[in-house]
């Protein structure tokens, strides 16, 4: 039977130990908050693109974000190229944009029409919510003309739900708006 003195020297080279394992990298606490995994790096820019360019916008920061049958509201995928499409915008403030909003081909063209212009819209007031003045910021709806996809099944529907955003520099006569009744 260990007397209490023999109890506290065995408790001190229980401590040294640990701590010299520990200093050593050999001892591991299960309890400890694991480390956060390693951010993903953005991907490298294009080769051969101009930063602050509309190819480096189309390629690097992405131009269209798409919408759920119907809706006009933003998604997360959506929201994440729209901050991306902020931070550039704040970056490259020589440039204005033109919002384009689309509708898939179902339904009636006036609804369809609205539904576009409220797509534009809400890309519009997210991009403004991010500090992009209103003023460099065009709208239009397209309605179902200008599809991406012409087909008549989910696949090509889903691509023709989208806002498109079109970087033109100040000063540039930004694209023709489509006049609708």
């Amino acid at each position: 039977m260990l007397d209490h003195g023999s109890l506290r020297a065995f408790a001190r080279i229980a401590l040294i130990a640990a701590s010299v394992m520990a200093v050593a990298g050999c001892a591991t606490n299960p309890f400890a908050p694991a480390e956060p995994p390693p951010a993903a790096a953005p991907p490298p820019p294009v080769p051969g693109v101009a930063p602050g360019s509309p190819q480096d916008f189309f390629l690097n920061v992405g131009d269209r974000v798409f919408f759920d049958e119907k809706s006009a509201a933003l998604n997360d995928i959506a929201m994440t190229t729209l901050n991306k499409q902020g931070a550039w915008l704040s970056r490259y403030q020589m440039f204005n944009v033109t919002i384009e909003g689309h509708a898939d081909e179902r339904g009636n063209a006036a609804f369809n029409m609205k539904l576009s212009n409220s797509r534009a819209l809400a890309v519009r007031d997210f991009l403004v919510s991010k500090g992009i003045e209103r003023g460099r910021i065009r709208t239009v709806g397209r309605g179902r003309e200008g599809r991406a996809a012409k087909c008549d099944n989910i696949s090509c529907w889903s691509q023709n739900r989208r806002a498109v955003t079109i970087p033109s520099e100040r000063g540039e006569i930004p694209p023709p708006a489509v006049r609708r009744p």
